[in-house]
């Protein structure tokens, strides 16, 4: 499982585990987690660089329609993931 280190502007670097990726609508989505293995939080990353950039610029996805929507597509892609709302 790849890993990936983002680098928050201002923050302490923080280490993910990236699940799968998609293209959708013209953006990278990226699912990713704060564990390898075993049960562990999950993101939904949206990456809004402009095409060609050096470096990605990922923000988390918050809107619930756009949520939605991705999280079943990674559903899809993904036997044994399901994502639970965490209210």
């Amino acid at each position: 499982m790849e890993k990936i280190t983002f680098r928050p502007d201002g923050e302490d670097p923080v280490d993910f585990f990236v699940l799968e990726q998609t293209r959708i609508g013209g953006y990278n989505y990226i699912l990713v987690t704060d564990f390898e293995e075993g049960d562990g939080e999950a993101l939904i990353l949206k990456d809004i660089s402009a095409d060609g950039e050096p470096e990605s610029l990922f923000t988390i996805v918050s809107d619930d329609v756009e949520l939605q929507a991705v999280a079943e597509v990674f559903e899809n892609m993904l036997d044994d993931v399901e994502f639970v709302d965490g209210e």
